[in-house]
């Protein structure tokens, strides 16, 4: 096990080094100069030149890359061209908002779309599981900005229960702050709760299926106890699986969702990056998110062994077997 997961360590370091090479790549292909956009309208070409020379931004690509790489190297993400500031301090002073955002999303998801699934397994072909695939299709084909604006402009606009945007804090009551939290919350659960609802189904199903459980059943076991104790414990295997997928794609996610509530948080940051042209901030930040996909993976790894002790992990070529 411990070979294991050394060997993915080293394994991740490619997949990170292809990342940094895509980002440095596609931000240099975003339309717009970053010294005529931080100067403005009025700049002079002198001004602007003068500028993209003290950014470095006349130097060749190659060299530009080498610097970026070499950087990364000792952990310098560089200084972002529009706050003067070092990308690492801007990521940790927005990562915890985006934090509390996917965690908040990621209970609601599975605290519903879990159980959803399960009574969906239990109740077959039933109109009650017919409802419940139905609504999970809807969630999954659901864009996430459209939803956003449907949940501003109904609860927000028309009822005023929630704020339209921002983020509150703790300061100003607990209350307040959950409050702005609930619309992004659910906007960002929609998917990964119709996704977790239709993998534990499937999974619930195929287990439901087997011998032990109709033994279990056959030893006068109550219905309920037979289904959490025995049936859901064994196919929590690939709810796991997608669990990590989930995880890091509500960083993407937050993006578009950030957006539409002007939370504060790394998607948000991307955003008026890309508007400002500051492809250092862009860099840095899609860079920190690929590092997060790639550590979540791991640890999804990890929890699939803790489940399955049978598994064997082999240090050498094939992996697991």
């Amino acid at each position: 096990m411990g070979k294991y997961i050394i060997r993915r360590i080293f394994d991740l370091l490619p997949t990170i080094f292809v990342v940094a090479v895509i980002v440095f790549i596609i931000t240099r292909m975003i339309p717009g100069d970053p010294a005529a956009v931080m100067l403005g309208p009025q700049a002079s070409v002198e001004d602007i030149e003068a500028l993209r020379e003290e950014l470095g931004l006349n130097a060749p690509l190659y060299t530009q890359f080498l610097q970026y790489i070499s950087n990364l190297a000792t952990g310098d993400f560089g200084v972002s061209l529009t706050y003067n500031e070092p990308i690492v301090h801007l990521i940790l002073d927005r990562f915890p908002n985006t934090l509390v955002l996917a965690v908040s999303a990621l209970i609601i998801a599975f605290m519903i779309g879990v159980p959803a699934g399960i009574i969906s397994a239990s109740k077959q072909n039933s109109l009650l599981d017919y409802s419940v695939m139905l609504i999970s299709l809807i969630g999954v084909s659901m864009p996430i900005f459209w939803l956003g604006v449907m949940l501003v402009l109904y609860f927000s606009v028309n009822l005023g229960w929630f704020p339209a945007t921002g983020m509150g804090t703790l300061e100003d009551g607990f209350i307040p702050y959950i409050k702005h939290l609930i619309l992004p919350s659910i906007t960002l659960a929609t998917i990964p709760m119709a996704t977790f609802a239709r993998i534990t189904r499937s999974s619930m199903l195929e287990v439901i299926s087997q011998d032990y459980i109709k033994t279990a059943r056959s030893k006068g076991l109550s219905e309920f106890w037979v289904i959490c104790k025995h049936a859901f414990k064994n196919a929590l295997t690939p709810l796991l699986t997608v669990l990590g997928m989930q995880i890091s794609m509500m960083l993407g996610g937050a993006v578009l969702t950030e957006t539409i509530f002007s939370w504060p948080g790394m998607g948000r940051l991307i955003v008026d990056a890309i508007d400002k042209r500051d492809f250092v901030v862009v860099q840095g930040t899609v860079l920190f998110i690929a590092v997060i996909f790639v550590l979540v993976n791991l640890l999804v790894d990890i929890m699939y062994k803790v489940v399955n002790p049978r598994v064997n992990y082999t240090a050498g070529k094939g992996g697991a077997k």
